[in-house]
């Protein structure tokens, strides 16, 4: 379990939050994109990225150019806060008011540094990799030298985390349970599309077998299955 702090603790639905380390592994492994935000020129900053978590840090995958790598370099650390969420549901009640979404969600606070050496780089973008597309690391081209140097990452140790889950259905008032009005749920179905081959693919490379429909893996396909349970 996680500690509860000040800074997890939400202000509003206490009920939903959540400490427990599955809770907030699973909503990340499940998630493909988070969005970092620090600040920058003293204004509030927040850009999407790629992440992967790898044991109780996650590592954000940015440039060597971008504002929260050339902060890091500076300072070493970065104050920031990451978070990510996953949509299972819209939640439609009888009254505009109770509207809702079923959702899964994290917010991690900390001091994130860049990381330095080679060898730790390469095996985050190997598990980054394997996250996005599983299988796929051990085919394509390892990153040459250079392009580790423009590739930036970012390690924010799980610390100040907590997950907060929306699950069920609508929560209507008493007074207008008896309304001629259709209430529920309209599950949000995330599936992975037929892939495209690339412009100058030869025509003797098939598609593998990794990205076949019935045995690709990813966070996509964790997404939920409409919210009913946490």
């Amino acid at each position: 379990m996680y500690e509860a702090t000040a800074t997890t603790t939400p202000s509003r639905h206490k009920e939903r939050a959540s400490w427990d380390e599955d809770v907030v592994h699973s909503t990340l492994d499940a998630a493909l994109l988070g969005h970092l935000a620090f600040i920058y020129d003293e204004r509030p900053q927040v850009l999407p990225l790629l992440f992967v978590r790898v044991g109780e840090s996650v590592f954000l995958h940015g440039s060597t150019g971008a504002h929260f790598a050339r902060l890091a370099t500076r300072g070493r650390s970065l104050p920031v806060s990451f978070e990510v969420t996953l949509v299972d549901a819209l939640v439609l009640a009888r009254s505009a008011f109770s509207h809702s979404a079923n959702y899964r969600s994290v917010v991690a606070h900390g001091e994130a540094t860049l990381v330095q050496d080679d060898e730790q780089k390469e095996a985050v973008l190997a598990a980054l990799m394997d996250k996005l597309v599983p299988g796929r690391n051990a085919e394509a081209r390892p990153p040459r030298r250079d392009e580790l140097r423009q590739t930036a990452l970012l390690e924010l140790p799980l610390s100040d985390v907590a997950a907060k889950v929306r699950a069920g259905g609508p929560l209507d008032h008493d007074e207008d349970l008896g309304l001629p009005v259709w209430a529920g749920l309209r599950p949000i179905v995330a599936h992975w599309g037929s892939p495209i081959a690339a412009d100058g693919l030869s025509p003797e490379l098939t598609v593998p077998s990794y990205l076949r429909e019935d045995t690709c893996g990813g966070g996509l396909l964790s997404a939920g299955s409409g919210g009913l349970t946490a």
